[in-house]
């Protein structure tokens, strides 16, 4: 028998009672997390839970209609690339195992917060490089790394891990490729990220993204920035397969050039990049001061 929450989901999704779904799709995630405790199936990490196909069918159709009607809520976004990743997260795990520097990876497991990467410490590094160039991005998009959803719907744990690891470091993929965070830059990346990986999900928020876009903004989209994000994404290096953290102190345009990686068109930016560069130096400036 199925769990009530997500049979809920189906429900709310099939009346399109959007103010309804929306509100309550939260607790019905959590009420799935508690139920899923009593099923046979036993979790295989933390915060697994564990659904069979029919349950899995129900939260993708569910998490779907909410991801669509409001693409803010992360937790459905996650929910549904969790249960359409299907083979492609087994693919990506195959490509990592296929470099050494993807072995690594999978052997250390490293996670991206603000808890295991020492933002001062990057914000203390030469211009140029990429912790630099990081921590200069959060600070002009006033985002942080801490928001990325666990992974609870994939039964691997070591593809669930595969998963985390896109999850984590899709602000890598912003960064190095100089794209803010609005909706026609996330757009850019997430065409870039189902040329490059191949997520079923990056192609759904492709599909059905554009048409958030104002007809001047979609225009462009479609002129300027799929055809580089195809083209790019598709012929550079499986960007799943770097190890990020070990490359904090490289300068950004060799490492563009060792991934095949080159810039898109100009983006709009709220913030001016001298803005987030005084910001990361006030940052290195205040931790020194502190030492």
């Amino acid at each position: 028998m199925s769990h009530p929450a997500v049979q809920n989901i189906a429900k709310l999704a099939l009346k399109g009672s959007i103010r309804v779904q929306i509100r309550k799709s939260s607790l019905a995630l959590t009420l799935v997390s508690q139920q899923s405790r009593f099923m046979s199936s036993k979790p295989n990490y933390e915060g697994h839970i564990p659904l069979n196909r029919f349950e899995t069918a129900l939260l993708t159709l569910g998490s779907a209609f909410v991801a669509l009607t409001n693409p803010r809520r992360g937790d459905m976004v996650a929910a549904l690339g969790e249960t359409t990743a299907g083979p492609t997260v087994s693919w990506l795990r195959d490509r990592m195992l296929a470099s050494a520097e993807g072995r690594k990876i999978l052997k250390d497991r490293p996670r991206v917060n603000s808890t295991t990467v020492d933002m001062d410490a990057l914000a203390r590094l030469p211009d140029g490089s990429l912790g630099k160039a990081y921590v200069t991005w959060l600070e002009r998009c006033g985002v942080t790394p801490d928001t990325r959803e666990p992974v609870h719907y994939i039964d691997d744990p070591e593809l669930a891990y595969v998963m985390q690891r896109y999850r984590e470091c899709h602000d890598f993929y912003h960064c190095i490729c100089n794209l803010p965070v609005n909706v026609e830059s996330e757009l850019a990346v997430k065409y870039f990220e189902f040329a490059n990986l191949g997520l079923p999900m990056t192609g759904l928020a492709a599909l059905f993204g554009p048409l958030r876009l104002t007809p001047q903004k979609r225009a462009r989209l479609f002129s300027e920035y799929v055809p580089w994000a195809l083209k790019c994404g598709g012929t550079a290096r499986s960007l799943i397969t770097v190890y990020w953290e070990e490359r904090w102190e490289q300068n950004v345009d060799d490492i563009k050039k060792e991934l095949g990686l080159w810039d898109p068109p100009e983006a709009r930016w709220s913030k001016p990049l001298s803005e987030a560069k005084q910001a990361a130096e006030k940052r290195a400036q205040n931790q020194r001061a502190q030492v």
